[in-house]
């Protein structure tokens, strides 16, 4: 990753050091852009470069008295966000092999048919679980979760306000994950909290 320096950037660091916020601003402004682009090549991701990102220029803030100590921000500012990318990329890898090894040690613990994966067993728990919610919940979850509309568009559809529908999601949720937990279906309980994470 190639970012030319700033004209005035040792002024603009040393601004930054003593705590200065808008030079700080204006130092996230010019490359925030730069990094989010190599970031997203890298997690092909919108989401994570910008968050990534955010971090980076939080850690730079943290450590601002260090910054006049700085040779080359840009190389400083390259090491920091590649580091934080590839720790990002390691956890990802590491979280994938362990759904990996759960899946493995479901099928082997409960003989699921080789045609039959966890998540199918997953999903079909879940459709149950949905059947034995109030009428009115049930379809607020259902136009949430699996129709994906947000709750303004639910809303509108029931003649409810945005706020019920939260009301009735979150009820709805727990109902399910209390459920999974009773019955003892550590898997399934980590399928449902991957699910919630994409919904939110």
């Amino acid at each position: 990753m190639s970012i030319r320096p700033l004209y005035n950037e040792n002024e603009i660091l040393n601004k930054v050091a003593s705590g200065d916020v808008r030079a700080f601003a204006y130092l996230f402004d010019s490359y925030y852009k730069h990094l989010g682009q190599y970031v997203y090549r890298l997690t092909e991701s919108v989401e994570t470069a910008e968050e990534i990102v955010q971090d980076v220029f939080v850690k730079i803030w943290s450590r601002r008295q260090d910054l006049p100590e700085v040779s080359s921000f840009t190389n400083y500012l390259f090491v920091i966000t590649r580091n934080r990318t590839y720790r990002f990329l390691k956890e990802k890898a590491s979280s994938h092999i362990r759904q990996q090894e759960w899946e493995k040690q479901y099928q082997q613990e409960f003989y699921l048919p080789g045609d039959i994966t966890p998540e199918d067993d997953f999903c079909s728990m879940i459709d149950r679980l949905i059947e034995k919610l109030p009428a009115q919940q049930r379809k607020v979850y259902e136009l949430s979760r699996i129709e994906h509309l947000k709750y303004a568009e639910i809303a509108n559809m029931l003649c409810i306000s945005p706020e019920t529908v939260k009301k009735h999601i979150v009820s709805a949720n727990k109902f399910i994950k209390n459920n999974i937990i009773a019955n003892n279906n550590l898997l399934f309980f980590f399928f449902f909290k991957t699910c919630l994470h994409f919904f939110k």
